[in-house]
């Protein structure tokens, strides 16, 4: 077995592990401090939103020596408007101008001929409404509400409300940093992100659910025992389901970051940024999530409830009473001087068992 395995399996086992719920208070901390950054960013610089949310014409040409800087300088004099120019394997070019109408658009075509030294004739131009955008924002705010509305439904059926609770504030915490990461970056939102957005949901949520059955199963009968808080067992959880969720976020995260910085930055793909971005940052957050907020969070909104207070103060009287038994020198927890007035005390033997003493014998 390999080191990782090994290490899993003693997770698992809960020979070993590292206290995550005891620290949720420094989690709490470092994600309300992420997500201020996000909001401040997204208030502040907004979102560099695309040709299909704002409206405009894509432009594209022909096999070109112009490059793409002159070609963006060329649009952007031209129009008064931003451009975004990329390169195309053909090398052609794609040139993309918001905010304009379908005069404007036609005037534009010309000026860019000239520009990028091809004929107008080949050059095609394709001209975007806002309203195509708008309709598929509305479509994707419908689909995220109900999926919202769904997830906490079925998670307070299959397990309790404080999950369901949980997991939407652990979603909306993914969701809030992605966006909030666009802003700061100032990468285009296309239809691409939307996708990415809502593709991140349903993995943020599958990794959060893998940890809540596993703390259901754990916690059945838990007011019965007095060895564990539910803290402890949702830790004890947390942590026997560790490494299967790094393990899950790595392979997951490989071919978006290839996307990402290979496909997107180092050969200039740019259009792969749209989506890629969103999931990376999407799932980097959901592993976050799953492990220092859905959890903890269950632990301190179950903690409240009085019979796992009560579970608790037992938990803490036993172990009081065992400590202070073995300061008095019984290694086994029972109290010296424990066996009743005129009764005779064994002999424990080897194996544990009491034998007879020797008075009887005789």
């Amino acid at each position: 077995m390999s080191r990782l395995g090994n290490l899993g399996a003693r997770l698992y086992r809960g020979e070993v592990g590292y206290d995550f719920v005891a620290k949720r208070m420094l989690w709490y901390g470092v994600s309300i401090l992420i997500t201020i950054t996000a909001i401040v960013g997204l208030g502040v610089r907004g979102l560099n939103m695309g040709i299909e949310f704002k409206g405009g014409a894509v432009y594209t040409t022909p096999s070109t020596t112009v490059s793409a800087s002159q070609a963006e300088k060329v649009a952007e004099e031209a129009a008064g408007h931003d451009a975004i120019v990329q390169e195309l394997g053909t090398g052609g070019l794609r040139i993309q101008v918001s905010g304009l109408d379908t005069e404007a658009a036609n005037s534009l075509k010309d000026e860019i001929a000239a520009g990028v030294d091809v004929p107008v004739k080949d050059i095609t131009a394709e001209l975007v409404g806002p309203s195509w955008g708008e309709q598929i924002a509305n479509k994707a705010w419908t689909g995220l509400g109900v999926f919202m509305v769904l997830v906490v439904v079925y998670l307070a059926i299959a397990f309790e409300w404080r999950m369901a609770v949980a997991a939407l504030i652990a979603l909306i915490h993914d969701l809030t940093i992605t966006v909030g990461v666009y802003a700061l970056v100032g990468f285009e939102v296309t239809p691409g992100t939307v996708i990415g957005l809502l593709t991140i949901l349903g993995y943020s949520l599958y990794d959060t659910v893998v940890v809540f059955d596993g703390l259901k199963e754990s916690t059945k009968d838990i007011t019965k025992q007095t060895r564990y808080t539910y803290s402890e067992i949702a830790n004890r959880s947390l942590n026997g389901t560790l490494v299967r969720s790094i393990n899950t976020t790595v392979v997951a995260l490989l071919p978006v970051a290839g996307l990402l910085f290979i496909g997107g930055g180092f050969l200039g793909a740019g259009m792969l940024n749209d989506i890629s971005l969103s999931l990376f940052v999407g799932l980097a957050a959901g592993a976050y999530s799953s492990i220092f907020i859905a959890t903890p969070l269950v632990a301190d909104l179950k903690e409240r409830d009085p019979q796992m207070k009560a579970l608790r103060k037992r938990v803490l009287a036993k172990r009081a009473a065992t400590a202070s038994s073995q300061e008095d020198g019984d290694p086994d927890g029972e109290p010296l001087g424990g066996v009743p007035q005129g009764a005779t005390a064994g002999v424990v033997g080897p194996r544990g068992r009491r034998g007879r003493s020797t008075e009887n014998r005789r």
